[in-house]
């Protein structure tokens, strides 16, 4: 449900004129402090890791929250946050059929039921956005689909790793990662003085770097360490359903 208040949040954001990769790295800016602490204070003691350790962890970092989070930041621009999220929640898909292939984990009923009742969602929603704002829609789509793919790949490997590095770790280090990224682009592809934004904008990157992210990441980590990635993905989907309501919340109160 966290998780679901961020596209909110960037359609709020969206409406000051701010451009996709400074709001980006205002949210990775603001929350990188959190996750260096996290990563500080679970490294300490703790075993090293070894090469390939640290190799998957930069890909899982660039991939899950850098790649991932650019494409939907991206794609929010054109899309609704309603549909947004409900294409980010392709994404179970995925990481069921990776796990399916790659790993021969079994799919359950519960699985493909859960799976099912979502995508009913997904055609009602992208029904709704073609007809009332069908110019770049499809565009914008595709990046949330690519967006939920990445996120997917994320949450495949990162559930391969997340017992051996442990769940606060492997998040610190990739989130970590991620932040180095989002700030190198923005620094090849804006001046610096693009940060310095009205502050409604400042106060929207804060709730989001805080409530949005760093709070959901640890929690959906700590799941996938738990239950594992396939179940993980398929539980949250209770997204969606939030998503829709904070929207209706924030139209209603426009």
């Amino acid at each position: 449900m966290l998780f679901s208040g961020k596209a909110i949040v960037v359609k709020l954001a969206y409406r000051y004129g701010v451009d996709a990769e400074t709001l980006l790295a205002l949210r990775m800016i603001m929350a990188a402090p959190f996750f260096a602490v996290a990563l500080w204070w679970t490294s300490r003691g703790a075993p090293r890791l070894a090469a390939r350790d640290h190799a998957l962890l930069v890909l899982i970092g660039l991939l899950g929250y850098y790649l991932a989070s650019y494409l939907d930041f991206l794609g929010l621009r054109t899309v609704s946050a309603a549909l947004e999220r409900l294409i980010l929640y392709l994404s179970p898909t995925l990481v069921l059929l990776i796990s399916a292939l790659a790993l021969r984990k079994p799919v359950t009923r519960f699985d493909l039921a859960a799976l099912l009742l979502a995508y009913g969602g997904i055609v009602l929603a992208l029904w709704h956005d073609v007809r009332l704002a069908a110019e770049g829609v499809g565009l914008g789509a595709a990046l949330v689909f690519a967006s939920a793919a990445c996120y997917a790949g994320y949450l495949v490997i990162a559930g391969e790793l997340v017992r051996r590095v442990g769940a606060i770790r492997l998040t610190a280090y990739a989130m970590c990662v991620a932040s180095l990224g989002v700030c190198a682009q923005f620094a090849a592809l804006r001046p610096l003085s693009a940060l310095a934004q009205p502050p409604p904008v400042l106060w929207l990157s804060l709730l989001n770097a805080v409530l949005c992210t760093v709070l959901p990441v640890f929690a959906t980590m700590m799941a996938v360490a738990r239950i594992g990635a396939g179940p993980a993905a398929v539980a949250g989907m209770v997204g969606p359903v939030a998503t829709i309501a904070l929207g209706y919340a924030c139209t209603a109160r426009d």
